[in-house]
């Protein structure tokens, strides 16, 4: 019976509150403006983030647990005018780097190198591709390594590198693209005017979150007979297992320095990149813009919960009649103070819901427009919503407590 008294009592109250927010729509609105923008603000910066750790998770997911890759250049940096001279003035990594790190790295099973040469158009026959696709020179390991199994004909060969051979492997895109009718194998696709014969296709493995440009894997001897072999190699490294994953970067770090002649306590002048490394620096990168939203969003929620108060006052003033009306024919201070305290949660709430899908849609829109799926981050919409109702909680305990304090006799003779 108790259970629900009470549950009837908390029902009316909140129904008055919806009540009182309806009757003074302006004023509520305006009063809301302050918790919109606070929560929008959180909302939407963790949104387009997630959306840009999914990709990226999805990306790195396609190397594999026990796939790790060296580049010359970070993935992320952040820094002032002119910090790609570091990073510029170190030496290459060319294919004898690669073929002294294979021949020492006993603990890695494979290590595979990959150049490529972006904005080419591919042609075939009437057919041709928009001038994005990525020509890719590749060792053997590669298609492994990327996690890029083959769906008809075969990879590329250690015999196609030995010999430079004009072969290549295409990937699903490409293949719809200039074979719509026919089958692609055997047949010759022509780059800066250069016939390559399909060899192989890449096995179509759906769509791929922030999916890249259409691409066409040659061997990399081929690759540098056409473009020449000064240029900075992209290396991955395979090892035997995930439990030895650490021991092996540990030893094709070591290995790297030595042929790189890398000074102790110098640093290294690759870099080395893993799923677990690359988030890392994601979460680095973007703790600051993460920091700098909760700034803005506790400012704006501060400024809003004043307002909150504010507009509480006014109300219990104007309503101290109505007030003294309920006393009078039994309300007790509880169910006054109930009254005002769901009144002000009811206007956080409603804030904050608004902020939240104002701030889903704007992050989307961000997704929508780098073409990666939406997300939607749960964890921070229900931090939001639970902050407004802390706010609401806080702001809204003086002016209730007030209008509960309201002598009945007095206010009924408030004019």
């Amino acid at each position: 019976m108790n259970r629900n008294i009470i549950w009837s009592e908390w029902s009316e109250s909140f129904l008055m509150a919806l009540a009182a927010i309806r009757s003074n729509k302006l004023r509520s609105i305006l009063t809301l403006l302050g918790i919109v923008v606070g929560v929008f603000s959180i909302i939407a910066v963790t949104t387009a983030m997630r959306v840009m750790q999914n990709s990226i998770e999805s990306r790195l997911n396609s190397l594999g647990s026990d796939t790790f890759e060296i580049t010359k250049f970070p993935v992320f940096h952040a820094g002032g005018p002119g910090w790609w001279r570091k990073y510029w003035n170190r030496k290459d990594l060319t294919y004898e780097d690669v073929i002294k790190l294979r021949n020492r790295a006993t603990m890695a099973s494979s290590v595979g190198a990959m150049a490529d040469k972006g904005g080419m158009i591919a042609v075939h026959g009437q057919q041709s591709t928009n001038p994005n696709v990525d020509l890719m020179g590749v060792t053997p390991e590669i298609f492994t390594a990327q996690d890029k199994p083959i769906g008809e004909g075969r990879a590329i060969t250690q015999s196609d590198l030995d010999v430079s051979r004009l072969a290549c492997v295409i990937d699903p895109n490409m293949a719809g693209a200039l074979f719509p009718h026919s089958d692609p194998l055997g047949q010759q696709v022509k780059v800066d005017g250069i016939g390559y014969t399909v060899v192989g296709v890449i096995k179509n493995q759906g769509t791929v979150l922030g999916e890249g440009n259409p691409y066409m894997m040659v061997p990399l001897t081929t690759f540098f007979a056409r473009y020449g072999e000064r240029r900075s190699l992209d290396i991955y490294v395979q090892s035997s297992s995930q439990k030895t994953f650490a021991e092996t970067e540990d030893q094709v770090e070591a290995i790297l320095r030595a042929i790189r002649n890398v000074p102790p306590r110098k640093p290294d002048d690759f870099e080395m990149i893993s799923n677990a490394s690359l988030i890392d620096q994601f979460n680095h990168l973007t703790f600051y813009i993460r920091i700098g939203a909760i700034v803005v969003s506790a400012i704006a929620l501060l400024a809003a919960g004043v307002g909150i108060m504010n507009i509480m006052l006014v109300g219990v003033t104007e309503r101290t009649r109505e007030i003294g009306v309920r006393k009078s024919i039994g309300a007790t201070k509880r169910n006054i103070l109930t009254q005002f305290m769901l009144e002000a949660i009811v206007l956080c709430e409603v804030g904050g819901i608004v902020g939240v899908l104002l701030g889903l849609i704007g992050g989307n829109l961000a997704a929508l427009a780098m073409h990666m799926r939406a997300a939607f981050p749960l964890d921070w919409a229900m931090i939001g919503l639970i902050v407004c109702s802390l706010v609401g909680v806080i702001f809204g305990v003086y002016p209730a407590y007030k209008a509960a304090s309201v002598d009945p006799i007095e206010s009924l003779r408030y004019e």
